[in-house]
């Protein structure tokens, strides 16, 4: 059976004034994918990832979200972890639980949601520590735990470890899998902004290849790989030149 469609976007379009970002941009994901959204710096794919979350308005078309009428709960996450220096990692964790709640203390509910977000980033035996404290990974850590405290169907993703050395991206990029596949976690659908061919192909279900800006869709590659991939050498291999030719061909 199919799975539904959790993002659409018909005929999205964004400008900034006389500057077009995107024009004309048509697809879908469906519930339970990893989607990576592969394209040059600069070509509008943050805009994107903007619009899908609500944060930007488009100039053009739409994006619908849910399947059955039911929007998803979503969580977005940077490529910089943006914490308050001045606050825990448990304490950064809690802030949108202290922002939904308003003037209202977060309960204890909030406070288990986030030390199980802390350990699913195995970072539970650093809820005291402050940013300064922290290595640049384990402070993508705790933003990549803050974005899972709603606990979200849809994660959002922005280069989030696209400033990180290769070994401590590798590292994050495997544990981001095992949170997307663990039964403990309500999230299924992450849609991963990127630059790195083979960050797209080690993550993901399906690439969506964009043009220089304006963006446009130009083409799409399924990867059809089981997880872990790391001991895939050849069919990785293939898989990468495969997805390199595709991109050099729609250039």
């Amino acid at each position: 059976m199919a799975r539904p469609s959790l993002v659409t976007v018909r005929g999205l379009g964004v400008r900034f004034g006389a500057l077009s970002v995107i024009e004309g941009m048509d697809f879908s994901i469906r519930s339970h994918e990893f989607v990576t959204l592969l394209g040059p710096s600069g070509c509008g794919k943050s805009t994107l990832l903007r619009v899908i979350a609500g944060l930007l308005a488009p100039s053009a078309g739409s994006v619908a979200l849910g399947a059955g009428g039911k929007a998803p709960r979503i969580g977005i996450m940077f490529q910089k972890p943006l914490l308050l220096p001045w606050r825990t990692t448990l304490e950064n964790v809690l802030l949108p639980a202290e922002l939904e709640a308003g003037r209202a203390k977060v309960g204890p509910a909030a406070m288990e949601r986030a030390r199980h977000a802390l350990a699913l980033v195995q970072l539970g035996d650093f809820e005291g520590a402050y940013p300064h404290q922290l290595s640049g990974g384990m402070q993508q850590r705790a933003s990549l735990a803050r974005a899972l405290m709603s606990d979200p169907e849809l994660l959002l993703l922005d280069e989030p470890f696209g400033a990180l050395d290769e070994l401590t991206r590798e590292t994050l990029n495997e544990e981001l899998l095992n949170i997307w596949r663990s039964e403990h976690s309500r999230l299924k659908t992450v849609v991963m902004v990127t630059h790195s061919i083979p960050e797209a192909v080690a993550l993901s279900d399906r690439i969506l290849i964009f043009a220089p800006r304006p963006a446009r869709l130009i083409g799409e590659m399924a990867v059809d790989l089981d997880h872990p991939r790391a001991g895939q050498g050849r069919a990785f291999l293939r898989t990468l030149a495969e997805l390199r030719d595709l991109v050099r061909n729609q250039a």
